[in-house]
């Protein structure tokens, strides 16, 4: 590819690596313990969602991050962080589920900067992990957003470059393909997407695009996808799905609808 920009005089901003990440000890090919599609491919049935955009500014989200940092003694808490510890809060609020009930956000990690040795920053291909903050329903609402946003924090902390090499160890010895219901537990949420994904820069000669979507496939009760914001600037858009009535309750919910910019 990148001798093909030479030869056309194109040059990209940023080339992608092409090039394999294959684990020491292991060939190009890796055998699966499947004899027949069938034992891996499944039809997913999504149920009826109903799913909204909601949008947060950029001024918004810095007031956001300057709040919970103080409010817990620190620095380290992200702007993304911030914003998950809200969207987790307020859609299990949402549903009424039992105090001692327990529910977890998942959220997407890049891999490339923990491997070991690092992998570029371009490597073209999935290197991602999703990780997992939990607490019961009762700790996560009588907390307040601090305690929340400490809890993505610490996961983002723990995931070491020693995590990302036993789960690649793990995979290689019992490797498995990826459904939603063995990595998505219900009445939790998961957060794809990020909002430092460059997609309203993506301009094809017809403008800025008006407003991010993504199809229906691989949608499900608390599915989060996170975008950047087109005013730019630091500002985050949340593509929301949720059951009828559970998005009825989050549009309800004050505490969300003050930080949410219609």
């Amino acid at each position: 590819a990148q001798e093909s920009n030479k030869t056309n005089n194109l040059c990209l901003k940023n080339p992608p690596v092409l090039k394999r990440y294959i684990p020491h000890g292991y060939g190009p090919l890796l055998s699966l313990p499947y004899s027949h599609p069938d034992e891996f491919i499944r039809t997913y049935e999504s149920p009826v969602l109903k799913e909204r955009i909601f949008c947060f500014s950029s001024n918004t989200i810095r007031l956001l991050k300057g709040m919970i940092n103080q409010t817990c003694g620190t620095t380290s808490i992200s702007s993304f962080q911030s914003l998950t510890a809200v969207i987790w809060r307020s859609i299990t609020r949402a549903r009424r589920l039992p105090m001692d009930q327990e529910t977890s956000c998942r959220f997407a990690a890049d891999n490339r900067a923990r491997m070991c040795p690092p992998l570029p920053s371009g490597y073209f291909g999935n290197c991602f992990s999703a990780l997992r903050a939990a607490a019961k329903v009762g700790e996560l609402l009588e907390n307040d957003l601090g305690w929340a946003a400490l809890k993505m924090n610490q996961a983002v902390a723990e995931h070491t470059s020693e995590k990302v090499t036993q789960m690649i160890d793990q995979w290689l010895k019992s490797p498995f393909i990826y459904h939603i219901d063995r990595l998505f537990e219900p009445m939790s949420i998961m957060i794809g997407s990020s909002p430092r994904f460059n997609k309203y820069g993506c301009e094809f000669g017809m403008g800025k695009a008006l407003m991010l979507r993504s199809g229906y496939g691989h949608k499900f009760d608390g599915k989060v996808s996170a975008y950047p914001g087109r005013e730019g600037g630091g500002s985050i858009d949340l593509e929301v799905c949720l059951l009828p009535e559970f998005m009825e309750a989050l549009e309800s919910d004050e505490e969300f609808a003050s930080l949410v910019s219609f």
